[in-house]
């Protein structure tokens, strides 16, 4: 019964992001839509199959602040462990990381994450898939117990204040991306991932394929939360944007130097544009960590003359 409902959580998401993705390609092509750094991308073969689905690290620097290098560390809440601890010993060369949890402030994740599953809505879509896909989440990976490490987050109360004061819950948008993944289906818009969703579901390697679906779908959002989060803003990207770059000009009038904003990366291009227009800084250098790894594990060879 468990696994029935985690495969049924598992097309309701799919649907979700498609309704999503088709929003921003939809705004794209319509001209509303500026370009923007992408913080999500697909590694492909030469013949255009994915091979892993990657997140960016991109440095921005601005003349005002000499010295004052700001890394956007995009990051995907379940993935490989391999990819969290790439992440663990990037922050090692940070003078603070400014991360996000939706928690009293000062909170501190124990090293090797919470105890017992998620009682919030964003946590429990997290949990589950973590489970389907057979990948590793995020707060139970990396060290959060790092002396450089700043939570830049809004608490709980806080957050379920904004989104009352705005007339927002998680059932409202997930209903809105899932009505818009219907509409655009009807028209005709979504019939190669839907085919490719269904293959995946009765795959034999099914959390493979799974990811692969939905990593193309992620590679997608960058910029699409525009489509969720409305020209007013909203709480669960633009309020809590805010939040972080409140902390922010507090470690730069503390005087650290390099910092890195750790956080969903859903949320960069909106603080990618505040860091552009607000702080004056400029786009630099930009690397990429893998996330997810879109190709089935080779199975070692036996040595030559083993019978």
């Amino acid at each position: 019964m468990k696994r029935i409902a985690l495969l049924a959580w598992a097309v309701a998401v799919s649907v979700c992001l498609s309704g999503l993705v088709r929003a921003t390609d939809e705004a794209a092509k319509a001209g509303t839509a500026a370009e923007e750094t992408k913080f999500i991308r697909l590694k492909r073969t030469d013949d255009n199959r994915p091979t892993a689905m990657e997140t960016a690290v991109v440095r921005y620097q601005s003349a005002k602040l000499p010295g004052v290098e700001v890394d956007l560390v995009g990051a995907v809440h379940v993935g490989d462990k391999s990819y969290y601890d790439d992440l663990n010993k990037l922050f090692d060369g940070y003078d603070v990381v400014l991360y996000e949890l939706v928690a009293p402030e000062g909170t501190r994740v124990p090293k090797g994450g919470r105890k017992g599953p998620s009682t919030h809505p964003i946590g429990l879509m997290q949990d589950g898939m973590s489970s389907i896909l057979e990948l590793s989440h995020q707060l139970n990976c990396v060290d959060y117990t790092r002396k450089n490490f700043v939570h830049a987050y809004m608490s709980p109360e806080d957050f379920n204040k904004s989104m009352e004061e705005r007339g927002e819950s998680f059932v409202q948008m997930f209903l809105r991306l899932m009505g818009s993944g219907i509409a655009q289906n009807a028209a005709g818009g979504g019939g190669a991932s839907d085919t490719a969703l269904l293959m995946a579901l009765f795959s034999k390697d099914r959390a493979l394929a799974l990811k692969t679906v939905m990593a193309q779908q992620f590679e997608s959002l960058d910029g699409a939360m525009a489509a969720l989060d409305g020209p007013g803003g909203s709480a669960i990207l633009t309020e809590r944007n805010k939040r972080c770059f409140e902390v922010l000009d507090k470690q730069l009038q503390a005087g650290k130097k390099r910092i890195a904003i750790f956080y969903g990366a859903a949320h960069l291009p909106d603080m990618e544009r505040r860091l552009l227009a607000d702080y004056g800084f400029k786009r630099g250098s930009e690397s990429w960590l893998a996330a997810w790894q879109l190709q089935p594990l080779k199975v070692n060879a036996p040595a030559e003359g083993a019978k």
